[in-house]
């Protein structure tokens, strides 16, 4: 049926396109570029909608109804040329027309103004013809085709690109946070979370955004931190003058399916429109006066947001000033629901399963493990560009984000519950996290360009971001469920019922300044072969953290006896924390233990200089030579409370200093026109973050506990690649890769020895090795008479071997190699989208992606005598497909409608665990995957509704 109704659209397609039809082609060329073709230049029938652009070589070609019409060409930056032809019934016309830049305006402006095309699709494959070094990119263009609401969610578009599920950190050829780095234009941004380096990229919304671009191999001109690639954000920025406006809401069918009424934390009462927390009490007084029980919200369930932007050019003293500005506001919803269980030495430590649990069926046993996830973002960002005259420009933006995240976890509601060694019993365990995340990020970066003469360019960039990343309250209540109506507190510690805050405060100053001199002998297409651009840049940053815990310790639970405190039930919690039970001078009595804060300073200095030769030897070998000469400085000074230094004290420092030359190799062979080899080899380095050097403990909702490590040493990085490229024709590519990394020191999570069974961040080897392959292909499937896709497919595919040999300390079970951690062996990504190519367009894409299973953490010995069956093996992340339609019709002129469906397959997220058994003479008896952690994310279903003027 399917088949039948593509058939018969595309059918009744060309049968009103063949209407009165008629043929007009021609060939656009540059006056300014010695005639040379131009390429993306506008072709339109004055009147209508009929219209075109003209491909890599300038050509164009396109349908009209006989009879007289007007062809009106134009292009960013040249003279608007309209022409009077008439067509005739089956008649082919050729058109030529040569393109002249307006007056006043010099070539090197025209060049600029081009650039807000780079959002297309077809003009993003030319710049990654073009460029030097292996880089791949997605425009605004296809992010709207796919519906692609953030820029986290637009790498994973971009081939041996995924994000891990439990941490949504960004992984390109399986190397995760820590071996890349991420740029908003060409600037670096501090991260929003003290778990990352990189920012979590899911805050930039897609209306900020013009492109985004993967660089895969090392260009001196960035900082070397980047092993993987560097991930740069452009920015949007005035293009034509414009405003629009869009609503849209939607459900997720987790969420639709809840049994009862969506909840929040207590904490979410304090939060306003924008997702600003308003911090009501001092986290001691909170204790009593605040209340410990979560919210019930009855109206919640629907998904909503808005956004508007507009762009607007004017005088300011003569001088031109373009003006783009965006603003955006949503409010999304979660519900997962599943189990999660731990093992230590391969024995159980805690278990919260859902026994018979079937989302999908209409009635069945409450799950065991529940978090509700209530998600705002607030985004504004403002672009102008001052141009001075021809030769001098300066560009200032600001991003202001404000994001809130309430995440209220409970595991054991169905009172199936298990914790080893739990009081005073192990059975009916329950744990509620509440936890309202806040972050508020302002980024404020001013750029200039400078044509010094006519063969040197002087560019320069500065930056100043902060981020204010916040829990304010977060509470935190272990129990026991005795029976249906009577539960106790567990009593572990006197942190068991707690509330805590915890507060980052990152400065960031970073900037750069680059000098291109061209020189040489002027080749056919009159520029100069050589290009040598040197520069320096740096960057400064820093940060204050601190976490406090406020505890209530609990008399124990007694049997018969009335001498312990005891609720009615889990959501009566505040009955039980209350004044007279603290001051009540009777036994028992309730009293608070402050926990003194836990600190850290830490900050970074970035001091380099570089120099590098672009060069064209002759019509097929071209590339990039460069050495870059970079310190780095790191200082971490902490006073937490789990660090025990020489004379015991809580308090420590470290400082890693790194003063080195990193060379780089692009080289670029043109086998034809339209076909082209690249290698590449450089050298890079991975640096410690300051969340990894700091011996600070951070525990997540389900009790996991992950920790720095002040050992830590940077990782050096040898990089080589191999690709082989052609571009059929306007928005086509075929290519394959070929790469290779050698790391030295790899850092790595891993499960630590003792009886913590905490995370902790090491050097677990020597070396880490990486080999893999890409493959890509664009192709246009079926395509109407001027050449324009109406069935196109992409795809990608990316297969890669991993090893990393394994220090004593970390091998176990003859365990002496093993894979890097967040890397999965196996991605594709693959899209197939639909047009029309009406008057008011109808467009759907169906995207599918796939990541196979990653290492989440590394495992590890319990102690190193009795590694053999001690042990605690790796965890993995199990791999899953994910499928997403966007469906989408322009209604009027003005007016579109999209309709999104978003992970319709609804796949497990699972992690596994391998259980080993011995008996009492340590002879393996069984070995077997056991789920440690598996949920829902739900079918996400949106409209959008836009208006564009």
């Amino acid at each position: 049926m399917k088949k039948i109704l593509f058939i018969t659209l595309f059918a009744f397609t060309q049968i009103l396109s063949a209407q009165n039809p008629g043929t007009i082609k021609g060939l656009l060329t540059d006056k300014e570029n010695n005639n040379e073709p131009l390429p993306f230049a506008s072709v339109q029938i004055k009147g209508t909608t009929i219209g075109t652009e003209t491909d890599f070589d300038g050509n164009f070609v396109i349908i009209v109804p006989a009879g007289n019409q007007i062809v009106v060409f134009s292009y960013l930056g040249y003279k608007i040329v309209e022409k009077t032809v008439l067509i005739k019934e089956g008649e082919t016309l050729t058109v030529n027309q040569i393109m002249t830049a307006e007056e006043g305006v010099a070539l090197d402006e025209i060049k600029i103004v081009a650039e807000t095309n780079k959002e297309k699709a077809s003009a993003l494959l030319v710049e990654q013809m073009k460029a030097k070094n292996i880089k791949e990119s997605i425009g605004a263009e296809r992010m709207s085709d796919l519906a692609i609401s953030n820029a986290s969610v637009a790498t994973t578009k971009i081939s041996g690109v995924t994000q891990s599920e439990e941490s949504g950190d960004i992984y390109i050829r399986g190397l995760g946070d820590r071996y890349l780095s991420t740029t908003m234009n060409n600037l670096p941004i501090p991260s929003d979370n003290v778990d990352n380096k990189n920012i979590d990229m899911s805050l930039f919304s897609s209306n900020v955004i013009n492109n985004i671009s993967i660089s895969k191999t090392y260009n001196v001109s960035g900082y070397a931190d980047q092993s993987s690639g560097i991930v740069n954000i452009t920015t949007k920025k005035y293009a034509k003058k414009s405003f629009n406006f869009s609503v849209n809401s939607g459900v997720n069918t987790e969420v639709a399916g809840i049994d009862g009424n969506f909840r929040s934390t207590l904490i979410y009462n304090s939060v306003d429109f924008f997702g600003y927390h308003d911090q009501k009490f001092f986290l001691k007084d909170a204790i009593v006066y605040q209340g410990w029980d979560p919210v019930v919200r009855n109206n919640s369930k629907l998904n909503r947001g808005f956004s508007f932007s507009g762009a607007y050019k004017l005088k300011v003293l003569g001088k031109e000033l373009a003006l783009f500005a965006t603003a955006s506001k949503s409010n999304t919803f979660e519900y997962q629901a599943g189990e999660f269980s731990s093992y230590r030495s391969n024995i159980l430590d805690n278990a919260f399963p859902h026994p018979n649990y079937d989302p999908s069926a209409a009635s069945n046993n409450s799950p065991s493990v529940e978090k509700f996830i209530t998600n705002i973002n607030t985004t504004a960002y403002i672009r102008g560009d001052l141009k001075l005259n021809d030769n001098h420009k300066i560009a200032y933006n600001t991003l202001f984000v404000v994001r809130g995240k309430d995440e209220l976890y409970e595991q054991g509601r169905n009172g199936l519950g298990y914790v080893f060694d739990q009081q005073p019993q192990e059975e009916g365990a329950f744990v509620r996290d509440q936890n309202y995340k806040q972050t508020i990020l302002f980024v404020n970066q001013l750029m200039g360009e400078h044509k010094l003469s006519e063969n040197n360019k002087l560019s320069w960039a500065g930056g100043y971001n902060f981020v204010r990343a916040k829990e304010p309250n977060r509470i935190r209540n272990e129990a026991i469920i005795l029976d249906s109506s009577t539960v106790t507190y567990a009593d572990v510690s006197n942190f068991s019922q707690r509330k805590s805050k915890q507060n980052i405060e990152d400065n960031d100053f970073n900037g750069y300044l680059v000098n291109a001199y061209n020189f040489g002998t002027l080749d056919e297409d009159e520029n100069k072969p050589y290009s040598l651009n040197v520069g320096a840049n740096f960057r400064y940053r820093e940060r204050n953290f601190s976490s406090q815990f406020i505890g209530v310790e609990t008399p124990g639970f007694t049997g018969q006896s009335t001498s312990g405190f005891t609720t009615s039930s889990v959501d009566n919690i505040s009955s039980t924390f209350i004044a007279s039970n603290f001051l009540n001078s009777a036994t028992p009595q309730l009293k608070i233990k402050e926990q003194p804060l836990d600190l850290y300073n830490a900050d970074m200095t970035i001091m380099a200089g570089f120099a590098s030769l672009d060069f064209k030897l002759n019509n097929t070998i071209s590339g990039n030579v460069g050495l870059r000469f970079e310190r780095d400085e790191i200082n971490v000074l902490w006073n937490v409370k789990n660090y025990q230094g020489p004379l015991g004290a809580r308090v420590g420092n470290k400082t890693r200093e790194y003063t080195s030359l990193f060379p780089s190799l692009n080289l670029k062979y043109e086998l034809n026109e339209k076909s082209f080899i690249r290698l590449a080899s450089s050298l890079t380095q991975t640096l410690p973050e300051f969340k990894e050097l700091a011996p600070f403990q951070y525990e997540e909702p389900t009790g996991r506990v992950i920790q720095g490590n002040p050992s830590l040493e940077r990782s050096k990085v040898l990089n080589i690649d191999l690709k082989w490229e052609l571009f059929p024709k306007r928005g086509e590519l075929l290519s394959a890769t070929a790469f290779y990394k050698n790391i030295k020191d790899p850092i790595n999570l891993a499960l630590t020895r003792g009886s913590s069974g905490n995370f902790e961040f090491n050097n677990t080897g020597e070396k880490a090795t990486v080999f893999g392959f890409e493959f890509e292909g664009r192709f246009n499937i079926i395509e109407n008479e001027d050449e324009q896709a109406i069935l196109k497919a992409n795809a990608n595919i990316t297969q890669m071997w991993f090893e990393q040999d394994l220090l004593t300390n970390f091998q176990y079970f003859n365990k002496t190699s093993t894979g890097l951690q967040g890397a999965s062996n196996f991605i594709t990504n693959a899209s197939l989208s639909y047009n029309n190519r009406r008057e008011k367009p109808f467009t759907a894409t169906l995207t599918g992606n796939y990541a196979s299973d990653k290492i989440f953490a590394l495992g590890g010995p319990e102690d190193l005598t009795n590694r053999a069956v001690l042990f605690n093996d790796e965890i993995i992340e199990k791999g899953f497909v994910t499928l997403d339609l966007v469906v989408s019709k322009q209604i009027t002129k003005n007016l579109f409608l999209k309709v999104i469906g978003r992970n319709l397959l609804d796949p497990n997220i699972q992690q596994t665990q391998k259980i080993t058994r011995f008996d009492n003479n340590d002879i393996q008896v069984s070995s077997g995957d056991k789920v440690v952690q598996t949920y829902k994310k739900g079918v996400q279903l949106n409209v959008n509704l836009s208006y564009k003027f």
